[in-house]
């Protein structure tokens, strides 16, 4: 099965938290969720920096070194 993208993950990942936080769940079923949320913890944090990663890269000067400028200030985040 193909891991799930990032927003996926993460909403899996907060059900998971609500379900635990219930309180309602057999202690078996509680520990295979939180097996389930230690995983699409990771995944979530290995995505991320993965992207962090690319936008280096992409962030680079001409010489190939790193340049770390502010996203600009947008106050339409329709696009985000």
């Amino acid at each position: 099965m193909a891991s799930p993208n990032f927003e996926k993950a993460l909403q899996q990942l907060e059900e998971i938290v609500h379900e635990l936080e219930s309180g309602d769940l057999p202690l078996e079923k509680a520990l295979k969720k939180f097996e389930d949320g230690v995983r699409l913890s990771k995944l979530c944090a290995d995505k991320l920096d993965e992207t962090e990663k690319r936008v280096i890269l992409l962030m680079q000067d001409s010489a190939g070194n790193p340049t770390e400028a502010p996203f600009p200030e947008n106050s339409d985040q329709s696009d985000v």
